[in-house]
This record gives C-alpha cells, sequence and structure tokens, in this order.
C-alpha cells in the first residue's frame, strides 16, 4: 500500500503546469487619506494606476466587458490602510440594488476586492461592496470555502451616478494579517456582479475548468515599510433578557467581552468572556425517530467566525460546547426528574489562529463549562435533591496545517476533553492530507484518525480512516475511494458521528458545462454508488446507486432532480437499538425534481415534489412530498417569503420498544407540515427589520399490529404484540418558533439588537387530530415570550491611540 502511494504521489507531481501571465497593479503610497464618501476627487486617485480590462468567468469565460460597462480601480495605501476607488460604469436603469443585512447579497450588483498577503493563492481575505451600500467580508481557503461568519471592521461609501456607481474603500491594516517584510508582493483580483443576468466578471482571468479559484490572482507591488499594527479590539457589551413562561417572569442581565488581539503578525487571539448567546436563532426542530441524534447548524456568532483550521477532518461539532448535558440522572422507581437542563453554561472560550508566511497553519481552541445539575424528586417522599450531569469540563483542539504549492496541504489534528471527577475524559487525534498535482488535474486525500475515551472501567481506543482519488478538472470529472472505521472509534465528545464499524467503497462520476449553451447558462450531472459492509464482523450490509441533475437556462431560472436507490436486501444494524442484531429491507427508490425562478424578479417561485417507495411484495411503502416557496421583492428594502412542505404517507417500519428479550417493531403511518415565513425590511444598509417563522407538525400513528424483530433480521407476527402491550408509540408533535429582530450598526463594528422570541410547543398521542385541531392543542400550551436587548460597542486600540495622541499634542 505505501509502495502505491508513494509512485502515485511521484506521478501526480510529475505532471507540469505551464505558468500562467498574472496581471500586476502598482500601489503608491499616499501622504493624504481619501474621503471615504464615493467622490473620486481627492488628490490620491489622480495619478494612481488603474486596473482595467476585466473579462467574464461566469457564466461564459474570456467575455471581455462591454464599452459602456468598463470597470476601472484604483489603490493606495498610506501607514494605516489601504484604500480602494472603483468607477463601475452602466445604465443606471441596470444597476439592480436590494438594500439587505451584512453579508447577504441578496439581489444586487456588487463589487469585491479578494486580498492574500502572503500570496500563496490559498488564504484569501475578502471585502464586497453591494450597489446598495451593503458590506460583506469573507475569509477563504480551497479546503474550506467561504467563511462569511469572519467579520473586520472596515469603510466604505457607494454613489450613484449617470454612468454607473462608483465605490469607495479603507481597509485598515487591522483587519488584515501580514508580515513585517520591507517590500512585499500581495495576490489580488477584483470581481464585479452584474445581478440582471448574473454575471460576473475579474481583473485577472479566471479559468474554472480547473484549480482553486485562488491560482488566477494577479499581484499588487509597490508597498513598502508597513509595519502590522497593533491589532487589538475590544467588543464590550451588555444585555438584558426578560422571559415570560406560564405565568412566571425571570430576568437576566450581564456584561461581557469579546476580544480579538494580534499575538503577532500573522497570529490573532478571539476570546468571549462572560458569553451571551441569548440572541442565537432558533433550531429546525423535527421529530428524530432513527436512532441517532438530529444535528444542528451552529447559531452563535463566536463558533461560526474563523473556524476554518479547526474544521479540518470533520472532528469538532461546535454545539458540543455549551450543548446538552452529557448525562442521564440516575432515578429508583419512585423518582423522577422534574428539571432537566436544555444547556450547559459555557464560561469562557478562547481561540488563537493564524498562518505563517511559509503557509503553516496553527490553530489552538480553548473552552470551559460549569457544572450542570438536573432536580430529581421523590414521588413518595416529596423531597428532591441535584444530581450531577455535567462536570466542570474543558474542551481543547489543536491543529498544525501546512499548505504548499498553492493547491496541497497536509494536516495533524488534535481534540481534547477533560471532565471533573470520574466522568470520562476523551482524546482524537488526526493525520490528513489534501494533495493535488501541479496541472490541477489530479488529486489524492486521505485521513486516519485515532479516538481514545478514558473511562472509570479502562481505556477505550478506536481507528477510523479514509483515502480517495480523483480527477478535478475538465467536463469530465471522478473520484473512488474507501473509507472504514471501527467498533470502537467515537469522537462525540466534541465531534459528531452518527455511526461507527464500516467498511465502504464509494465512487461517484460528473460532466458539467463551463460555456453557455443555446439555452443552458449552467448544466451539470452527477453519478454515484456506494457498496457498504460492517468491518466486524465483515459482512454486506447495503449498496445506494444514484443520479442528480442540475441545470439553470438564460431565464436564470434552476432545476433538477434526482433518483436514488438502494437494490436488493439492505442489513440495517443500527435500528434494532441492540449491538449485533439487524433489521432486513430491499429494493428502495427515491426521488424528486424541484425548480427555482429568479429571485431578482418581482415575484419568484420555488418548487419541488418527490416520492419514496419499496419494490418488495410483502410491504406496501409510499411517501411523497411536495412544497412550494412564493417569494415578493415588494421594492429594494421590503422583501418576503412563505414555504410550505407536506410529507406524507405510511408503511414504514421502524423499533418501538424492547419487551423482555424481545425487540418490538411496528409498521406507521406519517404525516408532517412545515410552514415558514421569512421577512426583511431594511430601512438602508445600517439597520432592518427581520420576522423568522416557523412551525413544525407531524404526527405518527402505528398499526395495532406490532412486530417482533427475528435473529435472520426479518420481522414476525407469530409472538401476537399489539399496541395494548407497549406504551402508545403515537405522536402528534408540534413546535411553534417566531423571531423578530431589530438591528442596528450605529457606528462601525457597533450595533443594537433588539429580539422578541415566541415559542410554544406540544407532544402527545393524539396522532388521529387533524392539522387544525393539533394547532388548538398547541394554542392552549403555555407560551415562551422572551424580549432581549444587546448593546455592542467596537473599540480599536489603534483609534483610540490616536485620539489620545492628538488630545496630548
Amino acid at each position: 500500500m505505501l509502495r502505491y502511494l508513494f509512485f502515485l504521489l511521484i506521478f501526480l507531481n510529475g505532471i507540469l503546469i505551464h505558468a500562467q501571465d498574472k496581471k500586476v497593479l502598482n500601489i503608491e503610497r499616499t501622504s493624504l487619506s481619501p474621503k471615504i464618501d464615493g467622490v473620486l476627487d481627492d488628490a490620491v486617485w489622480k495619478n494612481a494606476d488603474i486596473a482595467t480590462g476585466f473579462t467574464q468567468f461566469r457564466p461564459e469565460m474570456g467575455v471581455v466587458e462591454r464599452e459602456h460597462q468598463q470597470t476601472l480601480v484604483k489603490m493606495a495605501y498610506n501607514d494605516n490602510a489601504i484604500f480602494v476607488a472603483a468607477y463601475l460604469h452602466d445604465r443606471p436603469e441596470d444597476i439592480m440594488k436590494q438594500f439587505t443585512s451584512r453579508d447577504n447579497f441578496g439581489q444586487s450588483d456588487f463589487f469585491g476586492v479578494v486580498l492574500n498577503p502572503n500570496n500563496d493563492a490559498q488564504n484569501d481575505i475578502e471585502f464586497f461592496v453591494f450597489s446598495s451600500g451593503t458590506q460583506a467580508d469573507a475569509v477563504s481557503s480551497p479546503s474550506n470555502g467561504e467563511d462569511f461568519g469572519w467579520n473586520a471592521v472596515w469603510e466604505s461609501a457607494v454613489k450613484i451616478v449617470n454612468d454607473g456607481w462608483i465605490v469607495e474603500m479603507k481597509i485598515p491594516y487591522s483587519s488584515l494579517r501580514f508580515s513585517n517584510q520591507e517590500v512585499q508582493t500581495w495576490g489580488l483580483q477584483f470581481h464585479r456582479r452584474y445581478r440582471v443576468d448574473n454575471s460576473q466578471y475579474s481583473w485577472n482571468p479566471i479559468d474554472r475548468t480547473k484549480g482553486n479559484i485562488g491560482l488566477y490572482h494577479g499581484e499588487l507591488k509597490g508597498i513598502e515599510n508597513i509595519t502590522p499594527p497593533t491589532r487589538l479590539s475590544l467588543y464590550p457589551f451588555a444585555s438584558t433578557l426578560i422571559e415570560i413562561f406560564d405565568g412566571e417572569t425571570t430576568d437576566d442581565y450581564s456584561l461581557g467581552l469579546d476580544i480579538k488581539y494580534g499575538l503577532s503578525e500573522n497570529f490573532t487571539l478571539d476570546a468571549t468572556l462572560i458569553p451571551d448567546f441569548n440572541q442565537a436563532g432558533f433550531d429546525n426542530i423535527t421529530l428524530n425517530l432513527g436512532p441517532f441524534e438530529q444535528q444542528f447548524s451552529e447559531q452563535r456568532q463566536f463558533f461560526k467566525e474563523g473556524v476554518d483550521l479547526f474544521d479540518k477532518g470533520n472532528l469538532f461539532y461546535s454545539r458540543r460546547v455549551g450543548g446538552r448535558p452529557s448525562y442521564e440522572p440516575e432515578v429508583t422507581d419512585d423518582e423522577e426528574v422534574i428539571d432537566f437542563p436544555d444547556k450547559v453554561k459555557m464560561l469562557n472560550a478562547v481561540k488563537v489562529s493564524g498562518r505563517t508566511k511559509n503557509g503553516l497553519g496553527i490553530g489552538v481552541f480553548n473552552a470551559i463549562t460549569e457544572k450542570t445539575y438536573a432536580t430529581v424528586i421523590n414521588n413518595v417522599t416529596q423531597e428532591t435533591r441535584r444530581e450531577l450531569v455535567e462536570p466542570f469540563a474543558n474542551y481543547n483542539i489543536l491543529v498544525l496545517d501546512q499548505q504548499f504549492r498553492g493547491n496541497s496541504s497536509v494536516t495533524l489534528i488534535n481534540t481534547n476533553v477533560l471532565r471533573e471527577g470520574h466522568f470520562r475524559d476523551a482524546n482524537v487525534i488526526g493525520g490528513l492530507f489534501d494533495i493535488t498535482n501541479k496541472a490541477n488535474k489530479y488529486n489524492f486525500r486521505g485521513e486516519a484518525k485515532l479516538s481514545t475515551l478514558n473511562q472509570m472501567d479502562g481505556t477505550v481506543n478506536g481507528f477510523a480512516s479514509s483515502a480517495s482519488f480523483g480527477k478535478v478538472s475538465g467536463n469530465y470529472r471522478f473520484r473512488v475511494g474507501h473509507s472504514l472505521a471501527d467498533d470502537k472509534y467515537d469522537i462525540n465528545d466534541l465531534g459528531i458521528q452518527f455511526r461507527n464499524n464500516f467498511n465502504n467503497i464509494w465512487a461517484n462520476a460528473s460532466y458539467r458545462i463551463f460555456e453557455p449553451t443555446e439555452k443552458l447558462t449552467d448544466f451539470n450531472i452527477y453519478v454515484w454508488g456506494n457498496y457498504n459492509r460492517l468491518l466486524n464482523p465483515s459482512t454486506y450490509t447495503g449498496n445506494s446507486f444514484g443520479v442528480s441533475v442540475f441545470a439553470q437556462n438564460k431565464k436564470q431560472t434552476a432545476f433538477g432532480g434526482n433518483i436514488n436507490t438502494e437494490l436488493g436486501n439492505q442489513y440495517d444494524y443500527f435500528e434494532p437499538r441492540t449491538e449485533g442484531r439487524y433489521f432486513i429491507f430491499k429494493n428502495i427508490l427515491n426521488s424528486n425534481v424541484w425548480f427555482s425562478t429568479d429571485y431578482a424578479k418581482t415575484f419568484a417561485l420555488d418548487g419541488n415534489v418527490g416520492f419514496v417507495t419499496m419494490f418488495d411484495p410483502e410491504r406496501d411503502l409510499f411517501f411523497y412530498w411536495f412544497g412550494i416557496s412564493p417569494r415578493v421583492k415588494f421594492n429594494e428594502k421590503f422583501v418576503m417569503s412563505y414555504n410550505v412542505n407536506f410529507n406524507l404517507g405510511g408503511g414504514s417500519r421502524g423499533y418501538v420498544t424492547d419487551i423482555d428479550d424481545d425487540i418490538i417493531f411496528g409498521e406507521r403511518d406519517q404525516n408532517t407540515i412545515v410552514n415558514s415565513i421569512s421577512g426583511n425590511y431594511n430601512f438602508n444598509s445600517f439597520h432592518g427589520l427581520t420576522l423568522t417563522f416557523r412551525n413544525y407538525w407531524t404526527t405518527v400513528d402505528y398499526d395495532h399490529q406490532l412486530f417482533t424483530l427475528m435473529e435472520n433480521g426479518h420481522l414476525t407476527i407469530e409472538d401476537n404484540y399489539t399496541l395494548d402491550d407497549v406504551d402508545d408509540p403515537n405522536v402528534n408533535f408540534n413546535t411553534w418558533n417566531l423571531d423578530f429582530r431589530y438591528q442596528w450598526q450605529f457606528a462601525p463594528g457597533s450595533q443594537l439588537v433588539a429580539l422578541y422570541r415566541n415559542e410554544l410547543f406540544n407532544s402527545d398521542t393524539a396522532s388521529s387530530d387533524s392539522y387544525f385541531d393539533s394547532l388548538n392543542t398547541l394554542f392552549k400550551q403555555p407560551a415562551r415570550h422572551s424580549f432581549s436587548l444587546k448593546l455592542i460597542y467596537y473599540l480599536d486600540y489603534n483609534n483610540v491611540k490616536s485620539i489620545f495622541s492628538k488630545k496630548s499634542g
């Protein structure tokens, strides 16, 4: 195996690449800073070098700008910042703009500046300004894509003129990471999007058929004798929360501080002290009937920003920190839990990350959570007691990531959880590689991971690995791979893992177009297949095959669909919830089609329809689903959309409970309706209103006759179990969440956020109730009303220092 890998790497690296000519923009130092107002009458712009000659790269490559849409960009710098001026020629009636919140591109034209101070083609810092004046920014790398959770503080102004629009920007050095070299050459790229036809242009030409986009940057030359500033930013905040639930009112007031500090020219410390996450968005909860936990997206800003290094190897699931307690209370027959907390309080968190000029990325993460208790009552004596369900815990991550040749990397990552007392500790270490050859045509990636659990009854070690090889350029692409994990592999203390004990082979292939056809601007067809086995014992568990299609026509309507199959017997070793037992099903087919019209229009519409069935003479499984989502853009400030999805059907079979040594399954019908509303009204680029609403309702109705799972994986009714023999498993599950938010950025980096939240929840066994009957029952439940207000103020050390320097002078 090692010999094979050695010769494969030699082959990949031996393929030559022709050097690409890069455009160069020369920048000069200025002693007079321009006023950031969108009026280009400052002296600094008169003789500045001009970047022009933009070419299209999406949907078509190589198309030059039209005469009336010329883009002219100039840059300058001083001891504190980079300045950018862009004159974006166009007909005013063709300039599309929509007022949105920060980082929300909406349906606006935009101009973007991409800086890469290390000029390594892999670590970009992106700054976008929309025609509406809204800002967006991100850090970007080939392995993690664009991370818009990263936010910097910088200035911009937009002015619409008779022959286009003008952007002026000031990007302070405190928003960048660069070395202390006397003379510097940075990677540089400019982007421009015309939303009217969704075309995108770049200053230095981009070849979308191969390589990551950073390989096509031009260069910025002329930066000399600049010193990385003291990068110290403070975000003190004050917040208040008032909750009303079931006749009781509680309140909470807190003061806290977030800190960003540049430890060196390339490394930054981010810390949240006395964190407050009361205004994080709500989770899209669903009824979970399966054997695995539900995974939620991260809503807390601290864990969304600058985490690209920590995401290496998929070992970090940030919701573990401050999530639900890890342990259930131990209770006797006379006791029950009356108060179980839904989250653990996080005391503080710190992350240090950065990358050297030579491409070595280093990331360190640490978070501490406090002890958490549940309350247990004795129903006989009415005495209560507290039981520890999460001890004092320390979460740690260390990442070393070496990038090279602009398209490859090797990584070492370690995650660790230490808990106080006799609770278990966990450690995972992983080695990863991602190698693309010089021609950006072939890629070879892999990883090996070792997990260790230290528990009262001893130490448990587990192992997992994966490797894949593929063609990553051109119209035709493919990838083949293998992945395995033993039955002791466990990363769930700080990561998320739905199953272990697998030994799988997989492959996929695709075809895509890069030049528009007569009717289409984009087309992609993708096929895949998986062959799955258990690792221990080595036995076949199943397969899956599928095809998906995506297309977009010249009217900006996207559409597509997919077909997925699982042919022959499939052996599910997890649904029975008992080690070594399995459940057999066979011949699954599901398919769906969808469409989405142009969001730039006043009215847009999304829709989808699909089904799943089983070809088995002993089963009658059939589910179908459909959804519709109209979207209305009332004007440049106000957009609202409504979404409703139905998922209806029956004939599925799943685990119900255990009776003695028997594993009980049931056949069930399930009907689900999900309603959601999203609305945004932005007064301007700095403050606006947001409405988010979701109602999720589902019922599960079991047949009266239940099944026993036999040793051979099939089901039988010979034991004659019925619903009368078990606790009623029927479910009527209903959630209601509404957020109404006002957000005002009253100064760069500073904001005031007011939030009203309304929550309702009900779960019972009334599975025969209709949707409206269930809604009436839901409205009879006590509602949780939350009112919160949070003020964040941005303080930059360099600005404060200059103010005091002027006063002392």
